[in-house]
């Protein structure tokens, strides 16, 4: 086998040129010389194009012929992870450290399938052994932070990770932006803003510290602070999408939603598919009275509420029901939300759901798979970020589970990497059925910013159990507290095209 076609595939892999990758080493693995590599190079292909589940069955390949290749196990072990198969992840991380493979990405990629796996004491072992291999990489830190919060609740136990890490050496900016992220999930939004300034102070021409701190400063209401933030940030990179749509809600929050919707369009032009830029661009248009927003927010067209029948092998929706409700009460053994995301009072499972071997969870996504099929085919051609990218051949592009508890809630958000997002109700509280003030229903179309005029949601979905809920993954979306002494269980997924 010519090692030269090996160096040529893994350059085009570099280069993201993933099919052309592809070609190379397809025909090369049929060869009886075929080396672990080419393994490795044609499921990083794979994966790199979405494609998890086609790669899966190449890395097994893979340890069936070099048994003995520890970087062959980590590659299996790393696939089984995102695909949700968290303990044969954790079994197969196993067997690389067994062979001698003591790679920080092998520890990693155990340390999440153990937590996946509800293993959370050996999970936590798992990533302070990874972060002292390299205390440098402070998103790992930010994980065990951000598990150790979890877990307890106790910002002080949480922040003291990120602490050391910096006395480790890490670069001390991005560990102060992580420390600000959790200060704003414990409440403490003082702590955070004096964090990112502090941030600031060292990197004075960082944009992810100038983009993190101008949100903190739109959130406290410090819109002058806001403004010449954002300034800076343009200054540093004025074509950035991310930086044009921190530009656009500064912008709406400055009641200038002409410059809003031209920031965005600007931003979209380099990022057609950002889904961020297509929400707040919404929000611009629909203070401007601009057609866009009709286009892009038809919510009666573009939201489906699918009240789903029972599936085969149980004899109701209830006993389903009951029995996915133990699957995934199992697992919610969180006391908080995690950091930075829309939950509020109650836990998240964020490892990928899709891949459960448990059969009321597989049996909920048969049903998922289904609704989805019957709304892209009932979809209309239409020029907007969802019917324009309309499509049979998608994929599930993450999948997960919210327990909600009494006063729980979700701020208003939208699905960065998704197309079609979702909502399916596995329990609701009692209040919700018909709840004139509709504690606990989901709330559709009003942005996480107060606006004058105002924005409110613009379509209102009862929560009942067994129903599914589809939309486009742009739209602004949060769940009304409820405050009676009841939970709210929630499986949800976002679906991209293939």
């Amino acid at each position: 086998m010519s090692k030269a076609d090996l160096d040529r595939a893994a350059n085009l892999i570099a280069s993201k040129r993933y099919q052309a990758a592809l070609a190379i080493t397809k025909p090369l693995l049929r060869r009886a010389d075929a080396d672990p590599r080419t393994f490795a190079l044609h499921a990083s292909a794979l994966k790199a194009l979405g494609r998890r589940e086609d790669a899966l069955p190449i890395d097994r390949e893979a340890v069936r012929r070099f048994p003995n290749g520890r970087i062959g196990w980590h590659n299996l072990a790393a696939t089984l992870g995102d695909l949700g198969k968290a303990h044969d992840a954790v079994k197969a991380a196993e067997t690389a450290f067994q062979l001698g493979l003591d790679a920080p990405e092998t520890w990693l990629v155990y340390a999440r399938a153990l937590v996946a796996a509800s293993r959370l004491d050996e999970g936590e072992q798992a990533y302070r052994r990874l972060i002292k291999r390299r205390p440098g990489e402070t998103a790992w830190g930010l994980e065990l932070a951000n598990l150790v919060w979890m877990r307890t609740g106790d910002l002080g136990a949480s922040d003291a990770v990120l602490l050391e890490m910096s006395r480790a050496g890490a670069a001390p900016v991005p560990v102060l932006l992580a420390r600000a992220d959790l200060a704003r999930t414990a409440g403490r939004a003082d702590l955070a803003w004096d964090l990112m300034l502090n941030a600031l102070r060292m990197a004075p021409h960082d944009v992810q510290a100038l983009l993190a701190t101008t949100q903190a400063a739109v959130e406290s209401q410090r819109l002058g602070d806001a403004e010449i933030l954002i300034g800076q940030a343009l200054g540093q990179a004025p074509t950035s999408p991310a930086v044009l749509n921190q530009a656009a809600i500064v912008d709406l929050a400055l009641g200038r939603p002409l410059q809003a919707l031209a920031k965005a369009r600007l931003g979209l032009e380099r990022d057609p598919n950002n889904q961020s830029l297509w929400a707040w661009g919404s929000v611009a248009a629909r203070q401007l009275g601009d057609p866009l927003y009709e286009e892009i927010c038809d919510y009666d067209t573009l939201v489906r509420v699918f009240d789903l029948a029972s599936p085969a092998g149980w004899p109701d929706m209830g006993a389903f029901l009951s029995d996915l409700d133990a699957a995934l009460s199992v697992q919610h053994v969180y006391e908080r939300e995690p950091a930075n995301q829309s939950v509020r009072g109650g836990s998240q499972l964020s490892h990928f759901l899709k891949g459960s071997d448990d059969p009321a969870i597989k049996a909920a996504f048969g049903l998922f798979t289904t609704a989805i099929n019957s709304y892209l085919a009932d979809l209309q051609p239409g020029t907007d970020p969802l019917r324009s990218r309309k499509t049979k051949d998608w994929r599930y592009q993450g999948a997960w589970s919210v327990l909600l508890r009494q006063g729980g809630s979700h701020a208003p958000h939208m699905h960065m990497q998704g197309w079609i997002s979702s909502v399916f109700y596995v329990a609701t509280p009692a209040i919700s059925a018909g709840a004139p003030d509709r504690q606990g229903w989901l709330a559709i179309g009003e942005p996480p910013l107060s606006l004058n005029p105002p924005c409110p949601a613009i379509l209102h979905v009862e929560p009942r159990p067994g129903r599914l809920v589809l939309f486009p993954s742009y739209a602004w979306h949060g769940v009304i507290p409820f405050e009676t002494d009841d939970r709210r269980l929630t499986m949800a997924f976002d679906v991209v095209p293939s």
